[in-house]
């Protein structure tokens, strides 16, 4: 799996195997289970998590006590509570698996001398958010552009794999709607 992890990596930066053996000197991999929580609200979140195989989400709990589903993370992609993790700060966030779920884990102070050690790194990091960046912006358009069903429209088009391996509950959540809500549109759209 680290050589995914490679690869994923010579998308943004060249570095020698060399380099790349002491960077995952940088990292350990942690296996979760099916809704195990790598961060829960009221915690400092300590880490930045690149998803090797499974499903991350990231939500938080509104004042009705409904989960409310703000991100996602499978193969390939980062996730991490970004307001917490660099403020040191307490999180209103959870960090949960949707499904089993394998992670390289970079802890802060591991992530900061990772960065002093290995310039390129800097770069790769940059990229990679100014990308999460972009995705949040279109994200946000998307939610005051479209109506719900345009919305669930448009994602199904553009993430059908991502829909077929996510709990539709889950879906909803991170589209703004209940779960019926999502049922109507669906067998509506599939008469």
């Amino acid at each position: 799996m680290l050589e995914q992890f490679k690869k994923h990596l010579d998308k943004f930066i060249k570095i020698s195997d060399d380099e790349f053996v002491e960077i995952t000197g940088y990292f350990e991999r942690q296996r979760l289970k099916k809704k195990e929580n790598l961060l829960t609200e009221g915690q400092i979140c300590k880490a930045n998590y690149f998803v090797l195989d499974g499903i991350l989400q990231k939500f938080f709990i509104n004042e009705k006590g409904v989960q409310q589903t703000t991100e996602f993370a499978i193969e390939n992609w980062w996730m991490t509570e970004t307001f917490s993790y660099i403020n040191q700060k307490a999180t209103a966030f959870y960090i949960q698996a949707v499904h089993p779920t394998e992670v390289l884990v970079i802890r802060k102070q591991a992530y900061d001398e990772l960065l002093e050690k290995h310039p390129a790194l800097e770069k790769y990091f940059r990229m990679v958010y100014q990308k999460a960046y972009a995705a949040a912006q279109m994200r946000i358009k998307f939610l005051y552009e479209y109506s719900r069903e345009e919305l669930y429209l448009h994602f199904l088009k553009d993430q059908p794999a991502f829909l077929q391996r996510v709990p539709q509950y889950l879906v909803a959540s991170y589209l703004g709607f209940t779960p019926e809500y999502l049922s109507e549109i669906r067998k509506k759209n599939l008469s």
